[in-house]
């Protein structure tokens, strides 16, 4: 979704800022003399053109903060209101939705957050937004915000005096929660909205607003469980809006970690919804290398045919350390201990991934193998079209040639599960893209499931 062009900080003014900048540069080139420099290399590590879009997304943001820069005040100076933010009052009433549906469902299960209303949802992605935009000792603040009333949590750390919800106040915050699972608490009364101190616990369907980049938030809602990945509702990126289409979780063949992704495991029991596989899915991503995970049926080796022979690392024995974990969890353990053991051994495995080639690991979740070399089954035809879907409001199904989607990585998952269809290939890009390919028996053909969007 694009905003429309009434705003009341014009967009022009950034683009020319950016144009002035460039062209300043180019006249400092044109008077000195350089040696030459290789060129600026724009693609992703697959060697597709993913990196294009992180480049622009750079370019519109620096104009932004170096127009912010010269329009709000100074660090410990009189705050001003903040200009709004489109985008924000765009999303807010189709989030206030999403939520006010969940917690009306889930009340029944037990006690739920309160649903935000449109004006609360619109009031905090303002404060995020432009706290995005600043630095604090030239660091960019990462920070999460939770939608909660202190009383409503367990063991809250209260600050004497309540904060306003601004971005001077969040920036100045943001290192003390820039650790995973710390949120600073945000609520509302009489005398307007206030940070009123920190928290790790949040009820079910809280709403969390995280800041990822300069100009770059994830919408959330916490699932009341601190093993499992929030669940994603909304990713506003500068004037971009992406609402994350549930229906998706509805298709017939789709995979059960994005089934759990999109929070459809969230009202059964949590005991035995949590996914290995999301947590996987994150550290692939945050690694940055880029990576192959290959995931088979544990009772065949058929999946040996599309693999070359020898094995760079096989392990032998299996590495089982997550399996007994997932054997714990079904048997009721699931107390912080255990939650700090699982962070630790996804660690371990989604550090496989970054060596070359792929890492196999079966439905069980025993690691086999990495740095294993996929090759076409003797026999079979080379993958010549997958279906491509992302799981985003509007983004329709498209047949597209599998050479669209990335480079090798994503070319010989697609070939794997083309010729070993009971198999998942989660594939991670250098540039934070990540691809999940399953066989379809509804299409027939390999399906491309695009959840970079799911995993922020």
């Amino acid at each position: 979704m694009i905003l429309p062009a009434r705003t009341r900080w014009s967009y022009q003014v950034f683009i020319l800022l950016t144009a002035a900048a460039q062209a300043k540069g180019s006249d400092n080139r044109n008077q000195r003399r350089r040696r030459p420099k290789p060129a600026l290399n724009l693609a992703d590590g697959d060697g597709t053109p993913g990196g294009l879009e992180a480049a622009a997304l750079w370019l519109r943001t620096a104009s932004i903060s170096y127009y912010i820069s010269f329009s709000m005040p100074p660090s410990g100076s009189r705050s001003i209101t903040p200009p709004s933010y489109p985008a924000g009052r765009a999303a807010a009433e189709r989030i206030r939705h999403h939520f006010a549906q969940h917690i009306f469902a889930a009340h029944r299960a037990g006690e739920v957050a309160a649903v935000p209303d449109a004006a609360s949802v619109e009031f905090i992605i303002e404060a995020a937004f432009w706290a995005s935009l600043r630095r604090e000792e030239g660091i960019t603040p990462r920070i999460s915000l939770a939608f909660v009333a202190p009383d409503a949590v367990k063991r809250p750390l209260t600050f004497e005096q309540r904060l306003p919800l601004a971005a001077e106040p969040l920036t100045r915050l943001a290192p003390a929660v820039e650790r995973p699972g710390i949120h600073l608490g945000v609520w509302r009364e009489d005398e307007g909205f206030f940070v009123w101190g920190t928290t790790r616990r949040l009820p079910p369907f809280c709403l969390v607003l995280e800041v990822v980049a300069p100009g770059l938030l994830v919408v959330k809602h916490s699932r009341g469980d601190e093993s499992e990945k929030f669940v994603n509702v909304a990713v506003l990126q500068g004037d971009q809006i992406k609402v994350i289409d549930e229906e998706s979780a509805r298709l017939p063949d789709c995979p059960e970690l994005l089934t759990s992704l999109l929070g459809f495991d969230t009202q059964d029991a949590s005991s035995e919804s949590v996914s290995p596989l999301i947590h996987l899915a994150v550290s692939m991503r945050a690694h940055g290398r880029g990576g192959s995970l290959l995931v088979v049926p544990a009772a065949s080796g058929l999946w040996r045919d599309s693999i070359a022979q020898p094995v760079s690392y096989a392990v032998v024995p299996p590495f089982s350390a997550l399996a007994d974990l997932m054997r714990r969890h079904a048997s009721g353990d699931q107390g912080p201990e255990w939650v700090d053991a699982l962070r630790r051994v996804v660690d371990v495995v989604g550090g496989l991934t970054a060596v070359d080639g792929a890492t196999v690991m079966t439905d069980g979740y025993e690691v086999l193998a990495f740095g294993a070399k996929i090759v076409r089954r003797r026999g079979s035809q080379q993958v010549a079209r997958v279906i491509a879907t992302e799981p985003i409001e509007g983004v329709r199904a498209e047949v597209v040639d599998p050479g669209q989607l990335g480079g090798t990585r994503h070319l010989s998952a697609a070939q794997f599960v083309n010729d070993q269809r009971d198999a998942l290939a989660l594939i991670a890009s250098q540039d934070g893209r990540f691809t999940v390919f399953a066989w379809s028996p509804c299409d027939d053909m390999v399906h491309a499931h695009r959840i970079e969007a799911l995993l922020l």
